[in-house]
């Protein structure tokens, strides 16, 4: 996996936007969040999906070479409204069965391939805006990058200590975290889900 420090404000190659073949490499549970939308407060378990994009490779710096990566955050509920739900369907090619609908282990998304469309956020940072099923005939590459799964339910301190420190401090701004630590949940700190990685 591909993590860089930017120094907080600092400028770093994005992904190009298109249409490329893609592998998911990582699946981080950053546990539940306090947030606000129109107005109103809501409380939201999330989750943070990976892929790498074997046929891009980045240009200059400690990293060339290697392709780049593209994370997107999802909230962790296969609801009919959820934003994971529908990419997930557009991934399988397929919608989910009522059986798989109730408990589908997302382990299982790891190593697979897929067609993954990239564009920009209003940071000009690089945004996942689709993700479909691989045109049969397309193969993918290889993985590159070692794959990385945390489950905050099953807490694994290597795991965690293994991660970039963005993404550990959105870990522990979640309640899961807090309960860890023995804190109050119910005035929990707000994330920034635009966080580069």
């Amino acid at each position: 996996m591909i993590a860089t420090d930017n120094g907080g404000g600092g400028t770093f190659e994005q992904a190009p936007v298109g249409a490329h073949p893609a592998r998911c490499i990582k699946l981080i549970d950053i546990g539940t969040h306090h947030g606000e939308y129109e107005g109103v407060p809501n409380v939201r378990h999330q989750i943070i999906i990976g892929w790498e994009l074997p046929g891009e490779r980045i240009q200059s710096g400690d990293y060339a070479g290697q392709p780049f990566t593209v994370s997107e955050f999802y909230t962790l509920s296969l609801g009919e409204k959820s934003k994971l739900r529908p990419m997930l369907e557009s991934w399988r090619g397929k919608p989910f069965t009522d059986d798989e609908l109730r408990g589908f282990d997302l382990a299982n998304l790891l190593g697979k391939p897929c067609m993954i469309q990239v564009g920009r956020n209003k940071k000009d940072r690089a945004k996942v805006q689709a993700v479909m099923s691989l045109p049969k005939g397309l193969a993918v590459p290889e993985q590159f990058n070692p794959s990385v799964y945390f489950d905050l339910s099953n807490f694994d301190r290597a795991k965690f200590d293994g991660l970039s420190d963005g993404i550990k401090g959105l870990i522990e701004k979640s309640d899961e975290w807090a309960r860890m630590q023995g804190t109050p949940t119910d005035k929990a700190p707000e994330y920034d889900p635009d966080v580069p990685f």
